[in-house]
C-alpha cells in the first residue's frame, strides 16, 4: 500500500498533454430511491450498469439538510466479495464494523472497506441538523480476492492528496495518479482512479486514462462539456471506449464540481443478491448461508 502525500498542495500543469479525448457514450440520470433505515439517496450507477463499468458495482450520492432524510443512517448491514468507499462532502458519519475498525467520517474525508470474505458494519450520522451530502462507490473485487481477509482505512481531508493545476482546478486524489500525485489508495488489480474535481469557470482539466479502461464522469455541482457534449449536474456521463484514444477533457463554463472514476475490467461473471456479490450463484447461497449461520463479520 502506498503511503499518504502529505505535502502541500503542488501547482502544476498536472496531466500529459491528451492527444485524441474520449467522447461521450451516453449520459444516465441517476434513480431516486433509499437505503439502510430509510436514507434518500439517488443511485447514479445501477444494477445494469455493472458490466458495462465494470469494475464499477454501484455509486450512491446523497445529500439533504432535511434530517429525516439521513438521521437513521445504516444500522448494521453485512458485505461481501468488493469494496466499499464513502467520500464525505458534508456532514459526519460513524464507522463501527464486526472487525473492531471505528472511526468518524468528516468533511472531505474517506472511508475505505474491503468487505472480503465478509464483514457486518454501521455508518451512523453524528449530526441532528445540517447538510449531509456525499458518495459511495462499490468496486468489485476479483475472484482470487474475494474470501480474503476484510480491510479498513480511514483518511481524512487533511490526508488526501491534492493538486492544482495551472488554471486553477484542484483536485482531490482519491485513488489512483493525477499529475504525478499518487493517491490516498492503489490497487494493483482493479487499477482504480477516483478524482473529485473543482473546476472554476472557463477552466480546463485533461486527464490521461487507459484505452482499456471503463470510465465516467458524475457531475454534482455546474455544469462541464465533454467532447461538445453538455453534461449537466446530477447527470453521469459515460464514456466511450474508443481504442485510439488516450484520455479525457473536461471544460468547465460555470464553476463545477465532479467525480471522475475509471478502472481496468475483471471480465469476470458478477451475480448479485443485495449486499454480497460473488462470481456465482452458488457463492451467493454460501454466502446468504454464512451470514444466516452467523460465519459473516466474525461473529461466530
Amino acid at each position: 500500500m502506498q503511503a499518504l502525500d502529505t505535502s502541500p498542495m503542488p501547482d502544476t500543469d498536472a496531466v500529459s498533454p491528451v492527444r485524441r479525448a474520449r467522447t461521450v457514450e451516453r449520459l444516465v440520470r441517476g434513480q431516486p430511491t433509499s437505503d439502510g433505515a430509510g436514507v434518500r439517496l439517488t443511485r447514479v450507477l445501477t444494477q445494469d450498469l455493472q458490466r458495462r463499468l465494470d469494475p464499477f458495482l454501484m455509486l450512491d450520492a446523497f445529500g439533504s439538510d432535511n434530517p429525516d432524510d439521513y438521521i437513521a443512517g445504516f444500522p448494521d448491514h453485512p458485505h461481501r466479495g468488493f469494496e466499499t468507499i464513502t467520500y464525505m462532502i458534508a456532514g459526519r458519519m460513524l464507522h463501527r464494523d464486526s472487525a473492531g475498525n471505528e472511526g468518524l467520517l468528516q468533511n472531505g474525508g474517506m472511508q475505505w472497506m474491503t468487505a472480503g470474505r465478509g464483514v457486518v458494519h454501521s455508518e451512523i450520522p453524528q449530526q441532528e441538523s445540517g447538510v449531509m451530502e456525499g458518495f459511495q462507490l462499490w468496486l468489485n473485487l476479483p475472484a482470487a480476492d474475494k474470501l480474503r481477509d476484510p480491510w479498513y482505512r480511514d483518511v481524512q481531508a487533511q490526508d488526501i492528496p491534492r493538486l492544482r493545476t495551472a488554471q486553477g482546478v484542484e483536485v482531490a486524489v482519491l485513488a489512483g495518479h493525477s499529475g504525478g500525485v499518487a493517491g490516498a489508495v492503489q490497487r494493483d488489480t482493479t487499477q482504480p482512479l477516483y478524482l473529485d474535481l473543482h473546476l472554476p469557470a472557463g477552466s480546463r482539466f485533461e486527464q490521461p486514462l487507459d484505452a482499456g479502461h471503463n470510465a465516467f464522469v458524475y457531475v454534482y455541482r455546474g455544469e462541464l462539456a465533454i467532447a461538445g457534449q453538455s453534461v449537466p449536474a446530477q447527470r453521469m456521463a459515460i464514456l466511450a471506449n474508443d481504442a485510439p484514444s488516450d484520455g479525457v477533457v473536461l471544460e468547465a463554463s460555470a464553476d463545477t464540481r465532479a467525480l471522475l472514476v475509471a478502472g481496468r475490467p475483471l471480465r469476470e461473471p458478477i451475480v448479485q443478491y443485495g449486499p454480497f456479490v460473488m462470481n456465482t450463484q452458488q457463492e451467493i447461497f454460501e454466502a446468504v448461508r454464512d451470514f444466516r449461520e452467523g460465519r459473516i463479520g466474525g461473529y461466530a
